[in-house]
């Protein structure tokens, strides 16, 4: 138990020279994010993810046998737009390959324009979802989150991938004591969990509450938040921003 919150202390308030600084408490703030967003595509959007690509591959194959209440269009859109958000994300990580700072700055702050987007649209219907409101916000939403996911990828922060868990998950158990394993960062491994869960849960309660504008501007005041704190944490010579 202490080794598991101390790991989570270090991965909470990194020590002034671990080795990737910051960015494991700015990236756990993007996973409750993915929470949010997921939120906002499973239950407002139509039954799709714009996060869980293997959610959206298993859902479109319910589709097409003939599952009820899951679009095969809405799965292969929001899939599309994911994609294009991660080739804007690898090419991004390919023009800072050398600082991780700048890249999760930029990156955060594109992701924070399109989510700004979805807010306005949400706004302007009145969180009133109709087709063309709903495919609107898939687009700009998957494109945000395939970003998010290919540049989480390049800053190679272990088990904080922002978006998937499974490995996290089986990680907890596989690397575990019981398993004869040496149990790595236990604590990080858990508050990515629990970064995910807190996001979703948030989302859920104010969209069951009819508050999809209020959810998707929290999620956006913490991508703006994120982007903001890395500008100022980038120094041009930092050594955690160099490549991992």
């Amino acid at each position: 138990m202490h080794r598991l919150l101390s790991d989570a202390a270090r991965t909470l308030r990194p020590a002034g020279d671990d080795r990737h600084g910051p960015l494991p408490p700015l990236m756990l703030v993007l996973t409750v994010v993915t929470g949010l967003v997921d939120a906002v595509s499973y239950l407002a959007l139509g039954h799709v993810f714009v996060a869980n690509m293997t959610g959206n591959v298993v859902f479109l194959g319910f589709a097409l046998a003939g599952a009820q209440g899951l679009s095969a269009l809405a799965s292969v859109v929001s899939m599309a737009a994911f994609l294009v958000g991660a080739l804007a994300g690898g090419r991004l990580g390919t023009r800072f390959a050398t600082h991780r700072g700048y890249l999760l700055r930029t990156s955060t702050a594109m992701q924070t324009v399109l989510v700004a987007v979805a807010v306005a649209v949400a706004a302007v219907a009145d969180s009133r979802v109709g087709t063309g409101v709903q495919y609107t916000l898939i687009v700009f939403l998957g494109l945000a989150m395939g970003l998010q996911n290919a540049v989480a990828r390049r800053l190679g922060v272990p088990d904080l991938t922002t978006t998937v868990l499974t490995l996290t998950l089986t990680g907890l158990a596989a690397d575990s004591t019981p398993a004869g394993g040496a149990a790595p960062r236990p604590g990080r491994r858990i508050l990515s969990v629990l970064a995910m869960f807190l996001g979703a849960l948030v989302g859920a309660e104010l969209l069951l509450h009819g508050h999809l504008v209020l959810t998707l501007g929290l999620a956006l005041l913490l991508l703006a938040t994120v982007s903001v704190t890395t500008h100022r944490l980038s120094t041009a010579d930092a050594v955690w921003a160099r490549s991992a």
